[in-house]
C-alpha cells in the first residue's frame, strides 16, 4: 500500500517530475550496515549465468514433460539461487523465509506426473506467496512484522488451497514493507522488522517499491517462477513496476481475501505478479473462485475464469479505444519518450488513442481515503489477530509489543498509522460511512462515465516515476504520476507491464478498466507485450549510472 499517495500527496496525482533523481544515492541517507540492512557489495554488473533465468511455466512444463528436469531439480535449482543471490551475492532479501517441505512437495508432484496425474499448469512449479498470506505449513503468517512473528496458521488462506490443489510448490514467502506499508508515514517500502530492507536487483540502492516487495524483486530476479502479491492501492502494480515485471491487481471480489492480514475490505485483493503475460493469467486463473468464507467473491460467480490465457491475442489491439490521462503525458522527459514509443507501439497494432482528463474527478472523491483505510485497517486487523495463534491479539497489543521493543521494532520508524488507526470507532461512525460511499460510488462512476464517454476499452499511461533511492531516515520519495490510485479506490482491475527503462530503472506501462474485464486487458497487454518485447533480466547495478 503506498500510503503517501493519501498522506503527502492528497491521493495521487501530479506532482513535479523535473527533480526526479536518477544519480547514485548518498549513502548518508540510507542506515548502517546491520545484520537486517545488509550494505550491497555486488559488482557494477553483477555474472549471472543461472540456468533458468527468464524461465515461463509453459518452458519448465515442457523441461518436466520431456524428462529434462524434474520439480525436485527445478525446486532445488531456485533454492540454490535464492541462497546465492538472495541471502548472499547481491544480498536483496526478497525471500523472508523459505519452505522447509517444499523439496517434499515437489517429490509428490513428479510422483503424481509419473503416474499420469497432472493438476494443470502449475503442477510442479515453484511460487512463492507474500507473508501477509496464511500458510498451513511451518512458515509463519506475520506481515514482516516482529510481533508476529511466531503466527503460525493452523489453516491455509483460500488463494494457497488453490495453488496448492494445482500442484503449485510453495517455495517461500517473500517479505513486504511492513504491515503492508500501513504502519507509518516515514516508511522504507520493503522494510520489515521481521525481513530487513529488500534491494531493487535493477540497481541495489533503489527501492524495490511495496508493499509487495519481496513478491515483485523474487520473480524479477528469478528466485521462482511467478508470485502472489496483495494490493490497497499500487502494492502490486508499482513493486512490478519498478521491477520490470507484469503485475496484475484484479477486480476487488474476483479474489478471496479470507486468510490474507487485511488493510482494507474495500480495496484489498491477492494478484500475480510474474515476468510475461501468459504467466500472470495462468496464475490469476488459479488464484479467481467463488469463496464463502469472504462474501464479495460471490459477486464474481459466473465472471470468473479457470483459464485467462484463451483470451491471449497478439492482435487483441485491432480495433481497440484506449484513453490515456493528459496529465501523465509530460513530465519526466526519459517517461515521456517511453510513452510515446508505447503510444505508437499500440497505434501500430490498431488501437485509438484518446487523450482524457480523470484526474481532476479522481481526487475530488479520494480526499478521505486514507481515513476509510485506518476504519478499515482496525476492524479486519482486530478480527483476524483475534482468531489467530500468535501472542498479540488485537492492534492494541501490536501496539504495545512495538513499544516494548522498539530497538528491534522501530530502529527506524514509528508506527504512527497504527496508532491513528487504534483510535478511531467502529464501522457504524458515520465519518466512515460517509467517506467510503463518496470514495467507492464517486470513483466508480467518474471511471464508466469517461470510459462510456469515449467508448473506451481501457484507460493506459505510466504506472509509476523511476525507483527512487532506499532511506531509511527520511522514508520514501514517491516520484511520479501514481495510475494506480483510481483502480485502487474503485475496486476495478489494473494491469502492469514494462514500457522500457530510463538509465537502468524499469518503467512500468499501466491498463485498467472497468469492473470484471480482466479478459480485456490481458488482451490488450499481451497484444503490447508481444509487439514490444520490453522485459529485460536485472543486472544488480550498484547505481542506476552504473556503466
Amino acid at each position: 500500500m503506498n500510503r503517501r499517495n493519501f498522506i503527502r500527496t492528497g491521493s495521487l496525482a501530479g506532482v513535479t517530475f523535473s527533480a526526479l533523481g536518477l544519480s547514485a544515492c548518498a549513502t548518508a541517507t540510507t542506515a548502517p550496515a546491520t545484520p537486517e540492512t545488509p550494505v550491497a557489495t555486488a559488482p557494477d554488473v553483477f555474472k549471472d549465468d543461472f540456468k533458468l533465468n527468464e524461465a515461463t511455466i509453459q518452458e519448465l512444463q515442457q523441461k518436466m514433460q520431456k524428462g529434462e528436469l524434474t520439480s525436485r531439480q527445478i525446486t532445488q535449482m531456485y533454492l540454490d539461487r535464492i541462497q546465492a543471490i538472495d541471502k548472499s551475492g547481491p544480498k536483496i532479501n526478497s525471500v523472508i523465509e523459505v519452505n522447509p517441505d517444499a523439496l517434499q512437495i515437489a517429490d509428490a508432484m513428479d510422483q503424481e506426473r509419473k503416474a499420469g496425474k497432472l493438476r494443470g499448469p502449475l503442477h510442479g512449479i515453484p511460487v512463492m506467496v507474500k507473508d501477509n498470506i496464511d500458510t498451513a505449513d511451518k512458515m509463519s503468517t506475520s506481515a514482516g512484522a516482529l510481533a508476529l512473528a511466531d503466527n503460525k496458521a493452523s489453516k491455509d488462506a483460500f488463494i494457497v488451497a488453490r495453488l496448492r490443489a494445482a500442484g503449485a510448490v510453495l517455495i517461500g514467502k517473500t517479505n513486504l514493507s511492513e504491515w503492508a506499508n500501513f504502519r507509518s508515514t516515514k516508511a522504507s517500502s520493503g522494510w520489515s522488522s521481521r525481513g530487513g530492507q529488500t534491494r531493487n536487483p535493477y540497481v541495489l540502492d533503489r527501492t524495490p517499491c511495496g508493499s509487495s516487495s519481496g513478491s515483485g524483486v523474487a520473480v524479477a530476479a528469478n528466485l521462482c517462477t511467478v508470485s502472489v502479491g496483495t494490493e490497497t492501492n499500487g502494492s502490486i502494480v508499482c513493486p512490478a513496476a519498478v521491477n520490470g515485471l507484469v503485475g496484475f491487481k484484479p477486480t476487488v471480489r474476483l479474489v478471496s481475501r479470507s486468510g490474507i492480514i487485511p488493510i482494507s475490505h474495500t480495496q484489498d485483493t491477492a494478484g500475480p505478479l510474474a515476468r510475461t503475460v501468459t504467466d500472470a493469467a495462468i496464475l490469476l486463473g488459479v488464484l479467481a473462485g467463488v469463496d464463502n468464507a469472504d462474501e464479495v467473491t460471490k459477486e464474481s460467480s459466473g465472471k470468473a475464469h479457470p483459464d485467462y490465457t484463451k483470451f491471449l491475442d497478439a492482435n487483441g489491439l485491432q480495433g481497440k479505444r484506449i484513453g490515456v490521462e493528459k496529465s501523465f503525458m509530460k513530465g519526466h522527459v526519459g517517461i515521456d519518450e517511453l510513452l510515446e514509443q508505447a503510444l505508437n507501439v499500440l497505434k501500430s497494432k490498431g488501437a485509438t488513442i484518446v487523450e482524457v482528463e480523470m484526474m481532476k474527478k479522481i481526487r475530488e472523491v479520494s480526499g478521505k481515503s486514507f481515513t476509510v483505510l485506518q476504519y478499515e485497517f482496525k476492524d479486519g486487523v482486530n478480527k483476524y489477530l483475534a482468531t489467530s495463534n500468535g501472542k498479540v491479539k488485537s492492534l492494541k497489543e501490536v501496539i504495545e509489543f512495538n513499544k516494548r521493543n522498539e530497538a528491534q521494532a522501530m530502529p527506524f520508524f514509528k508506527q504512527e498509522i497504527l496508532e491513528m488507526s487504534e483510535k478511531l470507532g467502529d464501522l457504524n461512525t458515520k465519518e466512515y460511512k460517509e467517506a467510503v460511499t463518496k470514495q467507492v460510488s464517486g470513483s466508480r462512476e467518474a471511471i464508466n462515465q469517461i470510459m462510456q464517454e469515449h467508448k473506451l476499452d481501457a484507460i493506459t499511461g505510466p504506472s509509476y516515476g523511476p525507483s527512487w533511492c532506499i532511506d531509511l531516515v527520511n522514508g520514501d520519495s514517491f516520484t511520479g504520476y501514481g495510475l494506480s490510485t483510481p483502480a485502487a479506490i474503485s475496486g476495478f482491475p489494473h494491469i502492469t507491464l514494462p514500457m522500457g527503462q530510463v538509465q537502468n530503472l524499469p518503467i512500468g506501462l499501466s491498463f485498467f478498466g472497468k469492473a470484471y474485464t480482466e479478459p480485456e486487458l490481458l488482451k490488450i497487454a499481451y497484444a503490447y507485450e508481444q509487439a514490444s518485447k520490453l522485459r529485460r533480466a536485472p543486472m544488480f547495478r550498484k547505481s542506476a549510472v552504473s556503466a
